[in-house]
């Protein structure tokens, strides 16, 4: 069973090919950072418009790499939502197009979804049921997954996620777009301790968190400092922030363990990937006897493959009718606003 993944919710155009008995065959992505870091952010109209120029490109390019032609598909899998609604637009004509070009079944995905199974690709994978953390520019959640399809909402961020956070400080800090590696490489000279900066909600009873405390937080030490561009201020102060955010994200996932007596944990997302957050919360679930399992580092953030893993379970626990109906040619939509709970 051969199944195509495509992801262009955001500021990545992403494809891969996974095999239901020989697994990932090969992905391809194109990040769109150096376009979008002239104007500090991800523009929609600008990303829209590459997701165009890459998207048939890197169809070709994955399906050559794993020595496939199109007509080797068994189905497409595509990011239905949430994100960008023109980016999404763009990921899902051409799915839909090489669908009804070669008469087999589309699947919407999910893209948190297709992050939580990113660790799937991983060896050795994670097994149900796990604690998921999904951490990323758009969101901050707290998981309880039971299994494929069975996820139960524990807590997320009220306001900024994580990797906005990231991105907001980057800016008060005269650093490039995007933030968080930038951020982060900063910290690492930085003196612990030496500027204490909020944590918001750290000691409340629910996983729920808030990131534009710790944000404001940051803006009135940099109002406040003599010299706001020293460089050892500088340094002090990005490592102030990743010190408080990692410490929120910490207590709540041990909160987590917990509340739900699991061992097993996933963390996924493109902050996943920050050296910082990845030693902390690895030392805190070990320490507990626990297991804590991350997407190989080339996939925590937007990828083709999760979109293609997440799809191809989808189609697996399909019956002939429900896969016969994806090819059904009456148009298609995308879902830029869909919360988890609702799959």
């Amino acid at each position: 069973m051969l199944v195509l993944g495509i992801e262009s919710s955001c500021d990545e155009t992403g494809v891969a090919l996974i095999d239901s008995e020989a697994g990932l065959l090969a992905d391809a992505l194109h990040s769109q950072i150096d376009m979008h870091r002239a104007y500090g952010g991800v523009v929609p109209e600008l990303a829209s418009r590459d997701h165009i120029r890459r998207g048939i490109a890197l169809v070709d390019e994955v399906l050559h790499k794993a020595g496939k032609t199109r007509d080797d598909l068994d189905a497409v899998a595509v990011t239905e939502g949430p994100g960008l609604a023109g980016a999404l637009l763009v990921g899902a004509g051409i799915a839909h197009a090489i669908g009804w070009a070669l008469d087999i079944p589309v699947i919407g995905v999910h893209h948190l979804e297709g992050h939580l199974l990113a660790p799937c690709l991983a060896d050795p994978a994670p097994e149900f049921p796990f604690i998921a953390l999904l951490v990323s520019g758009g969101h901050t959640q707290f998981m309880r997954v039971d299994a494929f399809g069975q996820y139960e909402m524990l807590g997320q961020t009220l306001d900024d996620a994580a990797g906005e956070a990231f991105d907001k400080t980057a800016q008060l800090l005269g650093l490039p777009y995007p933030g968080g590696p930038a951020v982060s490489a900063l910290a690492e000279k930085g003196k612990r301790g030496a500027i204490e900066l909020a944590r918001p909600m750290l000691h409340a009873p629910t996983l729920d968190m808030s990131f534009s405390g710790l944000k404001t937080s940051v803006l009135t030490a940099v109002k406040s400092a003599e010299d706001p561009n020293d460089e050892h201020f500088r340094q002090d102060l990005a490592r102030g922030f990743v010190d408080a955010l990692v410490d929120v994200l910490a207590a709540k996932l041990v909160r987590a363990m917990k509340m739900t007596k699991l061992k097993n944990v996933v963390v996924a997302g493109g902050v996943s990937a920050n050296k910082q957050l990845r030693a902390r919360l690895t030392y805190e679930v070990n320490r507990r006897g626990g297991t804590i399992f991350y997407p190989p580092m080339r996939l925590c953030t937007d990828n083709g493959a999760m979109i293609a893993v997440a799809g191809l379970e989808r189609f697996k626990r399909m019956s002939e009718e429900e896969r016969a109906q994806l090819t059904e040619r009456d148009g298609f939509a995308v879902k830029p606003r869909w919360p988890l709970n609702q799959l």
